[in-house]
C-alpha cells in the first residue's frame, strides 16, 4: 500500500514541484493550502504573481496545480493559532524591543506542529513541504539529523526547531535541487506557477511596512522619545520605537556626520541607542529558548559554526551552556550585532546541531 503524504502547498513553484516529485516517488500524495489571514485579508480571486504568500491567489494557484496532476486538494483553517502564535508574538516582541522572525515560528507552530497533528488525525504516514533541506536517520546515533540542502537556496536555517517526532514524520521532496531546475520541471509539466515569484514580505505584511502595520493592529501610540549614544548622551529625537531595528542605519531621521546604527531599543525609557561602525561589532552572544537536533542535550562546551542569520555565512565559534538553561555563543572572531529575538543556528559541516533566540 502507498504511503499517504500531505504535502502544504503555497501556491509556488517549489511545493508545485513537490508534489511531483513525490508522486514519482510512489507516494500518495494529497495537496493542502494553509488558510492563515482572516477573511477581510483575502480580496483578489484570480490568478496573480504576487510576492507574499498565503494570499486568496495563492489558494487557487495551489488547487490549479492540484488539478492538473490529478491529486485531492485541501484548505485547512488555521487563522486562530496564526493569529495568536505568529502574528500576536510578532507585534508584541516588536513593540518589546525584540526582533522576531515570523516565518521560523510559523514552521514551529503552524506546519509542523498544528499541520502534522491535523494530518496524523486525518490517516496520513507523513507531512512535506516544498523546503530545500535533507532529513537523515543515523542509526549510529538514533536520531534523525537535519542536514543543510547542497542547494544555493538551502533552507536548514529556519528549520533549527524540529523536533525527532516531527523530522521522523517529514519528508524534503527539493533536497538539494536548485531553483532552476525546479522552475524547469514546473515548466515541463505546464504548471501555471513555473515562474511566479518567490515571496519575499511577511505574508500578513504584504507592503513590508512594519511600523504601519503594528500601529493599526495595536491601535496604540507610540510616541517620539530620545536618540542616545553608548554614553546615554541625547543625539536628537526619533519617531517612535517601532519604527526601528537593531543594526538599522537608513532612515534613522537624524543627521550626525557620520554613519551610525541602532544598537540598543529600551521600550522603558523609549530610548533608542545609536553607535558608529566600531561599535557595531561584539565577539559573543547568549541564547535562549534552545532546540537541539543532532544531540539530546548540550552539557559541556562544544565548538561549532555558527549562522547568526538567515543570508550570513556560518562562522566558527565555541557554545558554552549555562545553567539556566541558555547558551553563550563566543565567535573567534567579532560578529554584526544581532537583534534580541532574532535566531541563532550551530551546525557541525552540513548537520544542524540546534539554535535559540537571541536574548
Amino acid at each position: 500500500m502507498k504511503k499517504k503524504v500531505l504535502l502544504g502547498m503555497s501556491g509556488g513553484v517549489d511545493s508545485s514541484v513537490a508534489a511531483i516529485l513525490l508522486m514519482e516517488k510512489g507516494y500518495d500524495v494529497t495537496g493542502v493550502t494553509l488558510k492563515l489571514r482572516p477573511d477581510d485579508d483575502y480580496k483578489d480571486k484570480h490568478c496573480e504573481t504576487k510576492k507574499s504568500c498565503c494570499s486568496i491567489e495563492d489558494i487557487y494557484d495551489a488547487r490549479r496545480v492540484a488539478y492538473k496532476l490529478g491529486i485531492d486538494h485541501i484548505v485547512m483553517n488555521f487563522t486562530e493559532i496564526f493569529k495568536s502564535r505568529v502574528i500576536d508574538k510578532f507585534v508584541n516582541e516588536y513593540i518589546n524591543g525584540r526582533t522576531p522572525n515570523p516565518c521560523i515560528d510559523c514552521n514551529r507552530y503552524i506546519k509542523f506542529e498544528a499541520m502534522l497533528v491535523r494530518a496524523y488525525e486525518l490517516g496520513f504516514d507523513y507531512i512535506a513541504t516544498g523546503h530545500y533541506a535533507n532529513i537523515e536517520y543515523s542509526e549510529n546515533l538514533k536520531r534523525y539529523l537535519l542536514k543543510r540542502s547542497k542547494s544555493s537556496k538551502d533552507q536548514s536555517y529556519v528549520l533549527y526547531n524540529l523536533t525527532q517526532h516531527q523530522l521522523a514524520h517529514t519528508l524534503f521532496p527539493l533536497g538539494n535541487a536548485e531553483k532552476n531546475n525546479i522552475r524547469e520541471i514546473a515548466d515541463k509539466y505546464g504548471l501555471c506557477v513555473a515562474s511566479k515569484p518567490d515571496s519575499q514580505e511577511i505574508c500578513f505584511i504584504p507592503d513590508n511596512k512594519y511600523a504601519g502595520f503594528i500601529t493599526n493592529y495595536t491601535k496604540k501610540v507610540f510616541p517620539p522619545g530620545n536618540f542616545v549614544d553608548r554614553d546615554g548622551n541625547i543625539l536628537g529625537l526619533h519617531k517612535g520605537i517601532i519604527n526601528y531595528t537593531l543594526g538599522q542605519r537608513r532612515g534613522l531621521g537624524i543627521a550626525l556626520g557620520k554613519h551610525m546604527y541602532v544598537t540598543k531599543i529600551n521600550p522603558k525609557e523609549n530610548t533608542v541607542t545609536l553607535c558608529d561602525e566600531e561599535h557595531r561589532y561584539t565577539d559573543k552572544l547568549t541564547l535562549e529558548k534552545i532546540n537541539l537536533i543532532s544531540i539530546d542535550s548540550l552539557n559541556t562546551s562544544l565548538r561549532a559554526q555558527v549562522k547568526i542569520r538567515s543570508n550570513a555565512n556560518p562562522v566558527p565559534a565555541l557554545l558554552v551552556p549555562s545553567a539556566g538553561g541558555q547558551v553563550t555563543v563566543l565567535f573567534d572572531e567579532k560578529q554584526r550585532l544581532t537583534a534580541p529575538g532574532q535566531s541563532v543556528v550551530f551546525y557541525d559541516e552540513d548537520t544542524v546541531i540546534g539554535g535559540g533566540l537571541v536574548v
